[in-house]
């Protein structure tokens, strides 16, 4: 009896092991995935540049043409793909990293075999987000940018359609949604005996809009801005710095100096926002050594302080998206508690890629 019950408990046992080999053989699908590069490039006002421009550069060779926009190969940016045959997400807010061969992921799933016929929509962002919410048949998907966020300057690639079979590579153009913005400054005093005697001590930017949420349109191929409410003011320079005399002499003005080159300047990011009156503006601290004018001795001002708004100043009142703007202040003594000279110029947005990110 016992030899008998020992023998029934090891066929039991045969049994068991030979239903489960076949449940993980047949009934357990492993996934599967492909191993993905990427093409990266970035457009400057829409239109591809030269390859060159997007070399390796460095805060020494930038110039004075060099723009000082980056993308850090150091933070990874997002990628989705949409089945929109089958109405389904098959990448879902996928994490791009970058080694020494470039960019590259593994991009799990079961399907791609199943899928090889089809074709998939990519459109990638950067820096990566935590978390993506899609749309009506996916048909869009919003990303969320917080005020550290948008400090990296945000970019969102071009749609573009691959084949499955053809994933091996996957081309990306990235272009900016944000914007660049920088000041340049001088002393415009008309008179000669006035001028050289201002000097910058700070100047701030208030009411930078700085969080939203980005809804891009993988059908049209275009996204729009939802701002969140969030401002912040940003102190431009802080320090003392004696303005150039003439626009000759105009400099950008970085953290603490006034600088030559705008690659050595201090430029933030900014949610492209409407501009409303009485909302954002820039505030311009600076001191005037004391002088002599027509007998009479003027004694030093120190802490003066003028306030500029950025209402009238572009058209529409509205900072298009993927622009640079280089606002120039111009600083008269003569009217020295009157306006002074305030203008923009706009500049087409060319990006870098940068090794390590130096600039910012």
């Amino acid at each position: 009896m016992a030899n008998r019950l020992f023998n029934t408990l090891l066929l039991t046992t045969a049994v068991l092991s030979v239903l489960c080999s076949c449940l993980q053989s047949a009934d357990i699908e492993t996934p599967g995935g492909k191993n993905v590069g990427f093409n990266i490039s970035v457009t400057r006002d829409g239109n591809p540049v030269q390859d060159g421009q997007y070399s390796v550069s460095t805060r020494a060779d930038a110039g004075s043409s060099g723009s000082i926009a980056t993308m850090d190969t150091g933070i990874p940016f997002g990628l989705v793909g949409i089945d929109f045959d089958h109405h389904a997400v098959v990448v879902d807010n996928a994490k791009v990293s970058s080694d020494e061969s470039g960019y590259n992921a593994f991009l799990g799933s079961m399907y791609w075999e199943d899928l090889r016929s089809e074709i998939i929509t990519f459109s990638a962002y950067y820096p990566h987000v935590q978390s993506v919410m899609y749309g009506q048949d996916n048909a869009d998907y919003s990303i969320p940018y917080s005020c550290e966020e948008t400090d990296a300057g945000p970019l969102v690639s071009k749609t573009v359609e691959v084949a499955v079979a053809r994933m091996n590579m996957i081309p990306l153009e990235f272009q900016h949604i944000t914007n660049d913005i920088g000041y340049r400054i001088c002393d415009c005093t008309a008179d000669d005996s006035l001028k050289g005697l201002i000097h910058l001590r700070k100047l701030t930017a208030y009411n930078v809009a700085s969080a939203g949420v980005y809804v891009n349109d993988l059908l049209q191929g275009r996204g729009l801005w939802k701002l969140q409410g969030y401002y912040r003011d940003v102190v431009v320079f802080e320090g003392d710095a004696k303005l150039g005399v003439g626009s000759g002499n105009e400099r950008f003005v970085g953290f603490s100096t006034l600088e030559k080159y705008m690659a050595d300047s201090h430029r933030y990011y900014s949610i492209p926002d409407e501009i409303e009156m009485g909302k954002q503006y820039v505030e311009v601290m600076f001191d005037v050594e004391g002088f002599t004018l027509n007998g009479f001795q003027y004694p030093p001002v120190e802490g003066a302080i003028l306030r500029y708004p950025l209402y009238g100043l572009l058209p529409g009142n509205v900072f298009a998206y993927g622009r640079q703007y280089t606002f120039h202040i111009g600083v008269d003594l003569c009217r020295i508690y009157r306006e002074i000279t305030f203008s923009p110029t706009v500049e087409g947005w060319e990006t870098k890629i940068y090794e390590n990110n130096d600039i910012f």
